[in-house]
């Protein structure tokens, strides 16, 4: 359990952050580039559940609390990626309950006959900018990897909460989506 008494201490004052092993890290580094957007796009995801019914809002709730375990995850550096009681990390079944989750959204879809414009309703409409704000939190990731050991779960976890949101988003227009006509405005 988290405790905290004091949300200041004045040690980042410095333009650095702690990590969960006690090194730390520059603010701009590529470890904190990525905890900062996986931080970000779970912020994202708190506006979106303010305008979906309640079963979604508990579904969002869920990943936010996923979230917060990647982030914890991205905090300790390392190529151990085995969880313990006192190390985060993300693990396979994470990846595959969004699996599931996609596939339960889908099946009630009509397929895709063009690209989607982000939007149709307000609540899909913040879900796009929750999956493009995931996205680019990916992105970081992905660079961090090319650098330096990331649980690959995490990855692959940011990976398929885009896909996820993209379904959610369609299934929230009930597959009314406003379709893009290439070429429309010329």
């Amino acid at each position: 359990m988290v405790k905290l008494n004091k949300i200041y201490t004045r040690t980042g004052d410095d333009g650095t952050s702690g990590l969960v092993d006690g090194s730390r890290r520059a603010k701009y580094d590529a470890r904190m580039q990525a905890m900062g957007e996986v931080d970000e796009a779970n912020s994202v995801l708190g506006l979106a559940a303010l305008v979906t019914d309640d079963a979604t809002t508990a579904t969002l709730q869920r990943i936010q609390n996923d979230l917060f375990d990647l982030g914890a995850d991205l905090a300790t550096p390392g190529e151990d990626f085995t969880p313990s009681e006192m190390v985060l990390r993300m693990v396979a079944s994470q990846v595959a309950w969004l699996e599931n989750a996609i596939d339960a959204l889908n099946e009630s879809l009509p397929p895709l006959t063009s690209f989607i414009l982000p939007g149709g309703s307000e609540a899909a409409a913040r879900i796009h900018v929750a999956r493009a704000t995931v996205r680019r939190a990916e992105r970081s990731a992905v660079a961090l990897a090319a650098a330096e050991p990331v649980n690959p779960q995490a990855l692959a976890y940011l990976n398929r909460l885009s896909d996820y949101l993209f379904v959610l988003a369609r299934a929230t227009n009930a597959g009314n989506d406003p379709l893009w006509v290439p070429g429309a405005s010329r």
